[in-house]
């Protein structure tokens, strides 16, 4: 949840109002997923989903997230394809192909993922001044390029800085202090 607020500040930082934002999440239906499928139905914002089949979302973040959206405007969408997510995104958003504890299925997530990858040609289908965005760290070459990840349009510097500012806010406020 952490990560996801911090992403979405990064984006109100660089977008502004967020609803009627396209985020495309492509890649494992894992817990980024999931904390992102949680911030979007918050901010009211559109996202869609892309995985391999057999990697969606856990269906019952999905349904809370989808039930939570109905009160801000937010929309959801699921997919097995990249180019259908990422068409016209706003920003587009990746993550490991293998999380920790699932370093023995790195191999075979390699190729199941592999079309996932987001590269030049994936993000020429979303708009043309989309961000691209990953919680890190990356595998250069495997879930994202290098000439994606060290693009001006990578947001992934900004986002692990404001990480440590958003943090900082949730400790005070735990903290009781304003």
């Amino acid at each position: 949840p952490c990560q996801a607020m911090a992403d979405f500040f990064t984006l109100k930082e660089k977008q502004g109002d967020l609803a009627n934002f396209k985020l495309a999440y492509v890649g494992d239906g894992n817990n980024v997923c999931h904390s992102l499928l949680s911030a979007a139905a918050k901010a009211g914002s559109k996202m869609s989903v892309a995985t391999p089949p057999g990697y969606e979302p856990d269906p019952e973040i999905r349904k809370q997230a989808e039930e939570d959206g109905k009160e801000t405007g937010a929309s959801f969408s699921f997919t097995n394809d990249p180019s259908e997510a990422v068409e016209n995104a706003d920003a587009v958003y990746t993550d490991t192909w293998a999380s920790m504890g699932q370093e023995h299925e790195k191999e075979k997530r390699g190729e199941i993922f592999a079309p996932f990858q987001v590269n030049k040609s994936l993000m020429a289908k979303a708009k043309k001044s989309a961000f691209f965005m990953h919680c890190l760290p990356a595998h250069r070459g495997e879930e994202v390029t290098d000439d994606v990840i060290d693009s001006s349009q990578s947001l992934v510097y900004d986002q692990a800085e404001n990480r440590l500012h958003v943090q900082k806010v949730i400790m005070l406020s735990l903290l009781g202090k304003k």
